[in-house]
């Protein structure tokens, strides 16, 4: 009961990723790459070009088709509650957006760089950051928070990256992006004293 009252975060962005999910259902075809496009997800030539930067942030809450909103509310509600409890409400809520621009960020970079551009979204680079913050704070916590320990959270994440690299239509680079941004991120902001 007292981490379901300290994660109320955690359950407000899956109501808003459910909710927006929702209505794009209602009105078009969340799997549709041209109806995506034109309700705010990610694509490198509008960020750069046309400087529609809003597009790093508006493509955290949008999903192509259930499977991959329900992936990454299933993440993000065992990551979020956990890491929303033991970091704060502020802190958590940082980290999350932290990671999931920084995953963005970097996705654009390897983009442009590689000539692989695509549409992409979903709430993934986020989530990895929360994944990447929760095994600072297990590290930070003697290699221990509850029942997640370090193996635990190591094995976590290599399985995670696993299924990115060997799966088709995965922006890996927001992936571990995110990763990266949230491990740092828990390393600049969580300072709780060691039990």
């Amino acid at each position: 009961m007292k981490n379901n009252q300290k994660s109320v975060c955690t359950a407000v962005l899956i109501i808003i990723n459910v909710a927006v999910f929702l209505l794009f259902s209602l009105i078009g075809n969340t799997e549709d790459t041209v109806f995506m496009l034109k309700h705010g997800a990610m694509y490198p030539p509008m960020v750069t070009e046309m400087k529609e930067y809003y597009r790093l942030f508006t493509c955290l809450f949008l999903h192509f088709g259930i499977d991959h909103l329900m992936n990454n509310m299933v993440m993000l509600g065992a990551l979020g509650w956990n890491l929303e409890a033991e970091a704060g409400r502020i802190r958590f809520l940082l980290i999350y957006f932290i990671s999931g621009i920084g995953g963005n960020l970097l996705s654009l970079g390897f983009s442009l760089h590689f000539g692989d551009i695509a549409v992409s979204a979903g709430a993934s680079g986020a989530v990895f950051g929360l994944m990447g913050a929760l095994l600072w704070v297990v590290i930070r916590n003697k290699g221990r928070i509850g029942r997640l320990t370090q193996r635990g959270g190591l094995f976590m994440v290599v399985l995670s990256l696993y299924f990115g690299f060997t799966s088709s239509g995965v922006d890996n680079a927001a992936h571990v992006g995110g990763l990266i941004c949230g491990f740092l991120a828990a390393v600049l902001m969580y300072h709780k004293k060691v039990y």
